[in-house]
């Protein structure tokens, strides 16, 4: 049975523009919650790596986990993260479920 999907909200400050504020949002499959917190942190630290050195970054991991790009000038709050199983916010509109 493959591992369930798992949502990792980070809290997010621009250095640049003081009291611009967000959440980085990532997801995956995990067996935990820490895990799937543990390795988005990872996969982030990859992408800031791979810009760093002006390399592409590195997405689509087996395990669903990714990035799509890196923004400098943004400082993500790792001990504020959060992480629960992740739940398709459109599941309602599968034909199975939805009638017209």
């Amino acid at each position: 049975m493959p591992l369930p999907y798992f949502e990792v909200d980070v809290p997010i400050r621009s250095t640049e523009a003081p009291g611009l504020h967000g959440l980085h949002v990532f997801t995956g499959r995990a067996d935990s919650r820490s895990a799937a917190v543990r390795i988005a942190h990872e996969v982030y630290e990859a992408a800031r790596a791979a810009q760093e050195a002006g390399r592409e970054i590195p997405h689509g991991r087996p395990d669903g986990w990714g990035a799509c790009g890196y923004r400098p000038g943004w400082e993500l709050d790792w001990p504020a993260a959060t992480a629960g199983r992740w739940t398709n916010p459109f599941r309602w509109t599968k034909p199975s479920t939805f009638e017209l």
